[in-house]
């Protein structure tokens, strides 16, 4: 039987929150694809920034389900409206995430601070006037700023605060974010990375990115020598060529 995910019918909407689209489809899709690996890294906290509909939080839980019955969900929302749509698309599907309306994770950065083993985010990340960012409304979903990076540069930063040292990151991203650049700046602070799902639609190129940390990251510095290329560096050599190629893609056949 395949792993159950939210079901739309059951997910809550409302004007002012962002429905389920082809990113959060994108989304859920790469946690179904690593899922073995999931129920085998055993997360105690898991947490989404920015649930909106709550269509990935609940999706998480129930992929995760019986079989992770002691891990604890987080979610936050900038939008109060999305916070309780959220919660009633998890009691629709009978699951439990603690809820938040905050920005990004304000409230929650001390107390989690080192201790969440997955975090999910969808952020906004299409590019916009810098005037469109942190609305309380629908247009907080998306309105990134320029690049789409004002929301992305705020949200990575507080990411590598609550990871714990076995943390795993999902997030989403558009050609446009430069997700490449993006991935170096990880691996700057010892992140592993890697495309679990790449998708293009005729109006956009989607990148869903799973960062980690890294110790041999973090270390390749001393072990490098010349001439030679460390498994991080070529990892990341083959992580450039997948991105190039889907950016330059065209999304008409």
């Amino acid at each position: 039987m395949p792993p159950r995910i939210a079901q739309i019918r059951l997910v809550s909407s409302h004007p002012q929150v962002y429905a389920p689209c082809d990113d959060s489809f994108a989304l859920v899709d790469a946690l179904l694809a690593d899922r073995t690996k999931l129920l085998d890294h055993h997360p105690s906290i898991c947490m989404e920034i920015g649930s909106g509909s709550g269509y990935v939080i609940t999706s998480l839980a129930l992929i995760l389900g019986s079989e992770s019955k002691n891990a604890h969900y987080f979610a936050t929302d900038l939008n109060p409206h999305a916070t309780e749509v959220t919660r009633q698309t998890l009691e629709a599907h009978g699951v439990h995430a603690e809820l938040l309306t905050t920005n990004i994770a304000s409230g929650l950065e001390k107390r989690l601070s080192g201790m969440v083993d997955l975090m999910v985010i969808n952020p906004p990340y299409v590019p916009t006037p810098e005037d469109e960012v942190g609305s309380s409304g629908l247009s907080s979903a998306w309105a990134g700023g320029e690049n789409g990076r004002s929301v992305i540069d705020k949200i990575l930063p507080v990411a590598d605060n609550l990871l714990s040292e076995k943390g795993w990151l999902y997030m989403l991203f558009l050609a446009d974010n430069d997700p490449l650049q993006i991935c170096l700046q990880m691996r700057d602070k010892g992140f592993g990375a890697k495309i679990i799902v790449q998708r293009s639609t005729e109006e956009e190129t989607l990148h869903v990115i799973k960062f980690w940390r890294d110790p041999d990251i973090q270390i390749e510095g001393n072990e490098a020598v010349s001439g030679g290329k460390t498994a991080p560096q070529r990892g990341f050599d083959f992580l450039r060529s997948q991105i190039s190629r889907l950016s330059f893609r065209e999304t008409r056949q």
